[in-house]
């Protein structure tokens, strides 16, 4: 087989001005760099380095010879050649610092000599050798989005558009990263011969086509997530924090507790994010002058924490908080259980379900709690209807209207001014395409399979109308997740959870010293975010809330081990 070009690319462009990023050629001396942590390693023409969905993931740096990474998701028979790495330039994605399995595989071009490097060598390279570290970062991160923007095939899932199972396995691909092509059968007219070929009848969707694992009928959460490698295993260690909820404190907890040596490990019950990470932009968060999405924010915190070696573990909804002696025992559901010897709930807020008859049967199939690039495949070139008057209204207001005709955005009260930022509302004001109806409810919901039409009520004039939508995108007030707490942590009526001083007021409060500013009720547990009484219910203040809460971990860790010694 005759040797390909340098750099011959069929998914990535050779005129992408990040290629000088994300294929850089080492130094002597960055090579010099690597080879102290790295192990010698000789391959023959086809030999496999990794395989897309294996279990085995390293970094190689190529000595001699050359390394191809091609891309078998769209066909097995025929794969795609991404780049062919040459002598001084390297392997890898963000996958190695998240510990997922691979989506790509490597094989050797010919006679081929590399440096192997483990995963954990690589966080340790790049959080102790800055100037080779922060190379191989970028590089890290700008093969990701270009793999992704090179129409890379990823996850396949199959299924009808009519499917909630459907639409909540490509959600939580979505939300988690996951690069996923949407096969709707009700509307792909090749789906027909795609079924005959993995023999799958109307009873085995949705289906889900990861390359290198097994095909997937109906899987769970769970299944799929174990397939794609978000779900490792806790093993028997005792971690120093363990982050209840990875929304933007629990991911500002995890960047500062893991880059300050703390054993870290966070869990999830869906995906990192929370509410925030839905947001397609966020505009007055400091430093992004022109706006960042919640899925950008997202991607470079969770990236960061892995970078410092933080575990996360998705998904991992936690069900039970009990004593361990003197740690605490997390109950995860499933059975699972992580022992900590601190924790931070940061569980956040739920949007609340609109008290409409007949919404619960479109769930998922009409009736959506954000307002991302899943949803919008939904309603292309249709009328949408979106409830509720904050910012996360307005955000998704704004979005929406960029890609579709017609939103129509309902308020219980008159101004939108009240509750929405005045940089949202002005933008509202200024889009033709979002006619905004005040004191207006939703009464009533219809549809068959899938919501097409809802009608509304003034609830000023008592006057109705119906409107044709396949759509209806919901932000309205926030319920604490909090309802599985012990009784030990206190909250109030609405369930928000008392820290500081009003922790302090509690019968449950056991020590001599007052709470920590963020310490709950129970001594060692911590509570940040919008699931705190008293937030501000902002991104900024969470993120504020999470790195603060670090500190009083640390000063909770050292009186423990004071009054041991």
């Amino acid at each position: 087989m005759s040797e390909p070009r340098a750099h011959s690319r069929a998914t990535v462009s050779p005129d992408d001005p990040r290629n000088q990023i994300a294929f850089p050629r080492l130094t002597n001396d960055q090579l010099a760099t690597l080879a102290e942590y790295a192990a010698r390693r000789d391959f023959h023409e086809g030999e496999p380095l990794f395989e897309a969905g294996g279990n085995r993931n390293a970094f190689f740096v190529v000595v001699s010879g050359a390394v191809e990474i091609i891309d078998r998701s769209a066909d097995a028979d025929k794969p795609r050649s991404i780049v062919v790495h040459k002598p001084g330039e390297f392997t890898g994605d963000v996958d190695l610092l998240t510990r997922r399995r691979p989506l790509v595989s490597a094989v050797a071009r010919g006679d081929t000599r590399v440096l192997e490097i483990a995963p954990a060598d690589i966080r340790r390279i790049i959080a102790e050798r800055p100037a080779v570290g922060e190379l191989i970062l970028r590089a890290f991160i700008a093969r990701r989005e270009m793999l992704v923007d090179s129409g890379f095939t990823g996850v396949r899932v199959i299924g009808s558009g009519r499917s909630r199972d459907a639409y909540h396995l490509r959600e939580f691909l979505s939300r988690n990263q996951v690069p996923v092509t949407w096969i709707d059968t009700d509307d792909d007219p090749g789906v027909g011969e795609l079924l005959d070929q993995f023999g799958l009848g109307e009873g085995d969707l949705p289906a889900v086509i990861c390359d290198g694992r097994p095909l997937m009928r109906n899987p769970t959460i769970r299944q799929l997530a174990d397939a794609v490698g978000l779900k490792p295993a806790l093993g028997t260690n005792v971690y120093d924090l363990v982050i209840i909820g990875a929304g933007p404190a629990g991911l500002a907890a995890a960047v500062y507790g893991a880059s300050e040596g703390l054993r870290t490990l966070i869990l999830d019950r869906n995906s990192p994010g929370g509410q925030a990470g839905a947001s397609m932009k966020i505009e007055n968060y400091l430093g992004f002058p022109t706006g960042i999405t919640g899925a950008k924010l997202t991607a470079n915190a969770t990236l960061q924490a892995q970078k410092f070696d933080a575990r996360f573990s998705v998904p991992s909804p936690v069900s039970t908080l009990e004593r361990d002696g003197e740690h605490i025992a997390i109950g995860i559901e499933g059975g699972e259980r992580a022992i900590a010897r601190c924790a931070l709930i940061a569980t956040g807020a739920d949007y609340r379900r609109l008290d409409v008859p007949g919404r619960e049967r479109f769930d998922g199939l009409g009736v959506y709690y954000e307002a991302t690039a899943t949803e919008l495949g939904e309603c292309r070139d249709v009328d949408v209807v979106l409830v509720g008057g904050g910012n996360s209204a307005g955000q998704a207001a704004v979005f929406l209207s960029e890609h579709l005709p017609h939103v129509i955005l309902l308020v219980r009260g008159a101004d939108l001014r009240a509750d929405m930022s005045s940089y949202l509302v002005e933008r509202i004001e200024d889009c033709d395409n979002i006619e905004v109806l005040g004191h207006t409810q939703i009464r009533e919901m219809q549809g068959s399979d899938r919501l097409e039409r809802v009608v509304v009520e003034n609830t000023r004039t008592g006057a109705t109308r119906t409107i044709d939508t396949p759509a209806v995108f919901t932000f309205i007030g926030a319920v604490p997740r909090t309802e599985w707490l012990p009784r030990e942590i206190e909250t109030d009526g609405d369930g928000y959870i008392r820290t500081g001083r009003a922790a302090g007021d509690s019968p449950n409060w056991s020590r001599s010293r007052p709470p920590f500013l963020l310490e709950t009720s129970w001594p060692g547990v911590f509570a940040a975010g919008d699931v705190r009484l008293g937030s501000v219910k902002r991104v900024a203040s969470a993120v504020g809330e999470g790195s603060m809460a670090v500190k009083f971990v640390h000063e909770y860790l050292a009186d423990a081990t004071r009054n041991t010694v």
